[in-house]
């Protein structure tokens, strides 16, 4: 593809411009297909799957089934009053009623009260509440959820105040209110894009094309998860990233394609000859854009939590979804339009325009060259500042500490948070989730002993025999806090260090120890997929561009933007600065799968811009061989619609931020960071300062290389034999 590179993409947009009838109508039909069966797909995907199913919790867990049978809480049940005792009639009565039908429940296998055991973990210490353990009959997440729900009206208590909590209830609570923002956030969003889109385009038709390309590619992936779905579960949580990277992608694509092809119109090129240009230059930057995001969501693949797999699976199949939408039913649509693109034009009194109704368009004059060149003759000034800045803005990050998800990421108020601290501030020894040790192959004699040992634990406060059956023994440890603290954590780690019963084998799981797990899991395979992040980065980057130095850069620039994103995300959510602002309960830690996400999801955004940039660079490069030149016009030509590709996105998430869940307000807050600083500090400021620092020295590549370029190389500009020459001279 590559001295034919061009000629790919100018072929390509003569076919849509021959084609466009057919491809719009295949774009109808997709739609159509997308709207009803693709729709289908939310009651085919999965919950949960936040477990590594090769983890030692994972293990406990199915051995203790097979061995035990079903243990542990699904559901915890707490009743209280605030005028009698558990013991007397008024409270005993009622709640007794309601556990003899709850036994009675097919959903039901057991349900434990402090009546049947007298345990004291299970009564208040003053004696007005109690609560009982309810085992659900399903075995997998999504059985357990929809038992509970068709239980949960039959746990209401006349004459005491019900309320449910436990594992099932929590994750059920956290579901529902996750899907609740994010569908909050699309409704305030869309109005939002098509008036700043109106501002932005000045017409109502220019505007529109962005939206119906986001509404394609989110019908188009939904299609693509479903069918992904029909061979591997998918978790629900695929569907979030689709709206948020569907929407946003194709938004950005349609903006940089509609906006290069109002400006063919503008040079005075006819309908089929701006369509040809804009795919030769805008269409090759979709590509590579698309192409390098998607690997960028790829790198959740090599997680084997089901839930960030799925994430990576809906976020491939949202990007790649809108780029296609952007590189065939968008030009389609233009060659239908043509110059009607501008069509139906709101009055914009700011907006200057060229005789022919298009806004004027100064290459060289404008505010973005101007911008460009006051750093350019300043570049090490500039670079130092905006660099300090980044690095001051990035420190917190250095003292970063993870931990588990737990009930404090609801709302305040949430029934399943208030279950959780009641039970640990008014219940001896009151958690929700003890440590599950299980002991195979012991008798109960070589138990006891081993039970001993961990009762000399540092942080244990108990431990008892929930089940046994031969040589199988589970034991249950509680401590105090909850089960994301350093103390449940602790208790993990020693429990898994202490020698085992002689010719006995110990698993230690429970929710403290799969969120044990799940750090370990993501720390271990974190670096694995940085290091498929950049690769694939520079791969793709060297291809679009012939430089080694330009990808490198590009990578160094990626993680300034999202270094300054992770560094504000510990000050606010890990230390809680804006806590009461933003409505959070700060933990102390951060749930390490939300930056993980977020860094899938911003390093693929960055290198967004930065293509964006830089294609525009790299023509006014190969036309006029002046590095200065080059990047003043290539900002200009670029930086309004980098900028104003960052707002829509901004307006995209910035839902996010308002959610009720901390993990979601977490994500909304950290990407409008990142977005705010990789489109102003980084792509404005300190990517032409480098630029010009480097010089000639941007376009470099070793003779081989420039070689694989030349031949294999996604090149756009028209310039062509210039651009030979220069390359040719500068690689070796």
């Amino acid at each position: 593809m590559g001295t034919g590179g061009v000629r790919v993409f100018g072929w390509w947009g003569r076919t849509v411009v021959r084609l466009r009838w057919a491809v719009l109508a295949g774009a109808v039909l997709l739609a159509v297909i997308g709207a009803t069966w693709g729709a289908g797909v939310f009651g085919q995907l999965t919950g949960g799957g936040y477990d590594d199913p090769a983890s030692e919790s994972t293990r406990a867990h199915e051995r203790i089934s097979a061995e035990l049978g079903p243990q542990g809480a699904d559901v915890i049940v707490l009743w209280s009053s605030d005028t009698a005792t558990a013991d007397q009639p008024a409270f005993r009565d009622p709640v007794a009623a309601t556990v003899a039908r709850l036994r009675e429940r097919p959903e039901v296998t057991t349900v434990t009260t402090w009546y049947d055991t007298r345990a004291p973990a299970l009564l208040a210490g003053d004696r007005r509440a109690t609560y009982a353990l309810v085992q659900l009959r399903p075995t997998d997440e999504d059985g357990k959820t929809a038992a509970y729900r068709a239980l949960r009206p039959a746990l209401d208590t006349p004459g005491v105040r019900t309320q449910a909590g436990g594992n099932v209830p929590f994750l059920e609570e956290a579901n529902t209110r996750t899907t609740e923002d994010i569908t909050r956030a699309e409704l305030i969003s869309m109005p939002v894009l098509l008036v700043l889109l109106v501002l932005i385009f000045g017409g109502l038709v220019a505007a529109s094309t962005p939206l119906l390309i986001g509404g394609l590619a989110i019908l188009g992936a939904f299609v693509a998860v479903r069918l992904v779905n029909l061979f591997t579960d998918v978790s629900i949580f695929a569907i979030n990233v689709i709206t948020l990277i569907g929407l946003g992608m194709a938004v950005d694509y349609a903006l940089f394609v509609v906006s290069r092809f109002r400006e063919e119109l503008a040079a005075g090129h006819g309908t089929a000859d701006a369509i040809r240009h804009t795919m030769a230059t805008a269409g090759r930057t979709v590509l590579v854009s698309g192409l390098t995001i998607a690997l960028a969501m790829a790198s959740l693949l090599i997680f084997p939590q089901p839930f960030l797999r799925s994430m990576g699976l809906g976020g491939m199949a949202a990007v790649l979804v809108a780029m296609l939408a952007a590189l065939t039913v968008l030009p389609a649509l233009l060659a239908v339009l043509g110059p009607r693109i501008d069509a139906v034009r709101v009055p914009l009194p700011w907006r200057r325009r060229t005789a022919g109704g298009r806004p004027a368009a100064a290459a060289e004059g404008g505010a973005w060259a101007r911008i460009a060149r006051s750093v350019m003759r300043r570049p090490v000034r500039y670079l130092v500042a905006v660099a300090l800045l980044l690095a001051v803005l990035a420190l917190p990050f250095l003292r970063i500490t993870f931990g588990g998800f737990d009930e404090r990421v609801l709302p305040a108020g949430a029934e399943p948070r208030v279950v959780s601290e009641r039970i640990a501030a008014e219940f001896p020894g009151g958690t929700i989730a003890p440590v599950e040790v299980l002991i195979s192959g012991a008798p109960a004699a070589a138990v006891r002993p081993f039970a001993d040992r961990i009762a000399q634990v540092p942080g244990v406060t108990g431990v008892g025999v929930a089940a046994n059956r031969g040589e199988s023994t589970l034991l249950t440890v509680t401590y105090p806090g909850e089960p994301t603290g350093d103390v449940a954590q602790g208790v993990v780690r020693a429990v898994r260090a202490l020698p085992a019963p002689t010719g006995a084998e110990v698993l230690v799981g429970g929710r403290p120890g799969a969120d044990r797990d799940l750090l370990d899991s993501l720390g271990a395979r974190l670096p694995w997929m940085a290091l498929l992040m950049a690769a694939a980065t520079l791969l793709l980057l060297f291809l679009a561009f012939g430089s080694v130095v330009l990808p490198v850069k590009a990578v160094l620039m990626n993680l300034l933007s999202i270094g300054a994103s992770f560094g504000v995300v510990v000050w606010i959510f890990q230390d809680g600065h804006l806590a009461d602002l933003l409505g959070f309960t700060p933990t102390g830690f951060i749930e390490p799968s939300n930056p993980i996400l977020m860094l899938a999801v911003l390093f693929g955004l960055a290198t967004d811009y930065e293509v964006f940039l830089l294609s525009r660079v790299r023509e006014e490069w190969d036309r006029i061989g002046d590095n200065t030149a080059a990047v003043a016009a290539g900002l200009q030509h670029t930086g309004r619609i980098i900028t104003a590709a960052a707002l829509l996105l901004i307006v995209v998430v910035a839902g996010f931020a308002t959610g009720g869940m901390a993990y979601i307000k977490l994500i909304g807050v950290g990407m409008i960071v990142a977005i705010v600083v990789d489109a102003t500090l980084v792509r404005a400021l300190l990517v032409p300062a480098t630029m010009r620092l480097l010089g000639r020295w941007n376009w470099w590549a070793p003779g081989p290389l420039g070689r694989v370029y030349r031949r294999y190389g996604l090149r756009e500009s028209a310039g062509r034999a210039a651009e030979e020459t220069r390359h040719s001279a500068f690689t070796g």
